[in-house]
């Protein structure tokens, strides 16, 4: 009977550096640690590891696995069944080569010399006759080869080829957009109300963004967004918004932002400089598709601060 692909075997999912930043019970969280004040680009990006205690309480999407670095892709041989997906990376029949989409073994004994299989080559050029069988329909060819087939599981996982499109989005931090506006001229007064938005339309800075690279013969295509962006008023309280917010305009007078605003309850004269330091970070969710696979990455750490000036309202009396 024609051996069959072995489900229980483990997946050999990538070199070690990558299995050390993308596999383990918890996902490293990649996090901006310095990042330009001029334009909100990451400088220094760390994979910071980590556990469901120390997770922050969030209905968002969740931050999901590497991928194998092993699929399936019916397409190479003109099919639709069964669709792409991962396989084992081994199996009795061999390792999996996604180049040529089957297990790899070499053939033992290696044919005599003349013999078809060798395709005209001769075994003093060193190349070896490789047996190559696809499991899903169990057709197998015998291919003369120079060098052995590189084993899909010794490349990166779906996850770290998706972390090459987000290199190539250039993700950046947010324009800020606040009334009161920053500088000496504009001065917001305690008890009313504050407006922040995301200015600019940079699909950068808010998204969606989408990008695709490819790596090891894996190709992924990630598309991220903002899912919120945390507003640290400088206060000591914080303001989450899941929206770019609506930006203020004189016609709204006293008016609260109707999706992200703030009220001050004192002044910033015991601050440096006398103003409030305002920083925006953005929480972005990454969504990635290849290899017949998908799954998502949570990135946050691209921030932007700038400050404004709040004073307490002047009674004016007179005589």
């Amino acid at each position: 009977m024609r051996r069959q692909v072995t489900r229980v075997t483990a997946l050999l999912l990538a070199v070690a550096g990558l299995i050390a930043l993308f596999a383990g019970p918890a996902q490293a969280a990649p996090t901006c640690t310095a990042h330009s004040p001029r334009s909100g680009v990451c400088l220094v990006w760390v994979e910071v590891p980590t556990t469901p205690a120390a997770e922050p309480v969030d209905d968002g999407p969740k931050d999901t696995g590497s991928g194998s670095a092993c699929y399936w892709d019916p397409r190479k041989q003109g099919i639709t069944s069964p669709p792409p997906g991962p396989v084992p990376c081994t199996d009795d029949a061999g390792y999996w080569s996604n180049a040529h989409n089957c297990y790899i073994h070499v053939l033992e004994p290696q044919p005599a010399p003349g013999d078809y299989l060798w395709q005209g080559h001769d075994p003093s050029e060193g190349g070896q006759i490789y047996e190559c069988w696809q499991p899903y329909t169990d057709f197998s060819a015998y291919l003369w080869l120079q060098t052995p087939p590189t084993p899909a599981g010794s490349g990166p996982s779906p996850r770290a080829v998706a972390e090459l499109a987000i290199d190539e989005m250039e993700l950046r931090a947010i324009d800020i957009g606040i009334a009161p506006e920053p500088g000496d001229d504009s001065v917001g007064v305690v008890g009313m109300p504050v407006w922040m938005w995301v200015a600019g339309t940079d699909e950068r800075t808010f998204g969606p963004v989408t990008a695709s690279a490819s790596a090891g013969g894996i190709t992924v295509t990630a598309t991220a967004r903002v899912h919120r962006i945390l507003w640290d008023m400088g206060d000591g309280n914080q303001v989450v918004c899941t929206t770019k917010g609506t930006p203020y305009s004189a016609s709204r007078g006293s008016q609260a932002s109707p999706d992200c605003g703030h009220v001050y309850g004192h002044s910033s004269a015991d601050q440096p400089n006398q103003k409030y330091t305002v920083t925006a970070t953005s929480d972005w969710v990454i969504t990635w598709e290849g290899a017949g696979q998908t799954g998502t990455i949570r990135m946050e750490g691209l921030s932007r601060s700038t400050q404004i000036t709040v004073g307490e309202a002047q009674v004016l009396v007179t005589s």
